[in-house]
């Protein structure tokens, strides 16, 4: 049976006070997860694990939540942290699977296997946003973890950049919908794009602004309708 363990998180401590935390109370290594492409209707999933040093090496220049950081700004931190790290990883899930399998299933399941490749076995895991169960070591679920945890942050950033350069290739093959712009999320252009020529092979068909174009495609599952929020643009997604 694991025996549950107290750690007390400084809010001085900034990005890193949960990590300092879990080292004060003998939890280390510490690795973080997290995803990008939840909310686009077009491209993969790719969800990334880090494991950051301890002490100043770990405390990599401009990390932030991958959302606040320019293009420019998250290249730089990718690059920091990738050199940094004393582990990292990227599971990448392909629009097909979402589609097969439902969204949360794909997001769970990709952060296991994203946290099973790290080349070290972590002693506490943080995830964003909401639990994952039948990891090798404890965990918690931190709100909005890619702003207050520092190994979730990097993996934000691993994540959007992996993601985001994927999207850059997947636009010189489909460059009618501009994926280098939204880089697959909903918005006026892309909609646009499918109105004028319907889905390609990379959209997701779970997704109802995809489906609609498309009635009676065999590749648009029937699930239960909810809704998925991405800043300030929502869209109806189907769902396991």
């Amino acid at each position: 049976m694991r025996v549950a363990q107290r750690f007390v998180v400084r809010r001085e401590g900034g990005l890193w006070a949960y990590e300092r935390a879990l080292e004060r109370a003998g939890l280390t290594p510490v690795a973080g997860a997290d995803e990008a492409g939840r909310g686009a209707c077009a491209g993969p999933l790719v969800v990334a694990a880090v494991v950051l040093p301890s002490g100043r090496r770990g405390q990599v220049p401009g990390l932030a939540d991958s959302k606040l950081l320019t293009p420019a700004a998250r290249d730089q931190v990718y690059d920091e942290v990738v050199r940094r790290a004393v582990s990292w990883s990227v599971v990448v899930v392909p629009a097909g699977e979402v589609d097969r399998t439902g969204l949360h299933v794909c997001n769970v399941e990709g952060m296991r296997r994203a946290l099973a490749r790290l080349d070290v076995v972590p002693a506490y895991v943080l995830t964003d946003g909401f639990p994952i169960r039948g990891l090798p070591a404890p965990a918690l679920a931190v709100w909005k973890g890619d702003r207050v945890s520092a190994s979730i942050a990097a993996a934000s950033v691993v994540a959007k950049v992996t993601r985001d350069r994927i999207m850059a290739g997947l636009h010189e093959r489909f460059p009618t919908y501009d994926f280098l712009g939204h880089k697959g999320y909903v918005t006026p252009v892309h909609n646009a794009a499918l109105d004028a020529h319907g889905p390609c092979p990379e959209h997701r068909f779970s997704y109802v602004n995809v489906a609609r174009r498309v009635p009676g495609d065999p590749r648009v599952p029937s699930r239960t309708l909810v809704r998925v929020e991405d800043g300030s643009v929502q869209e109806e997604v189907l769902v396991g």
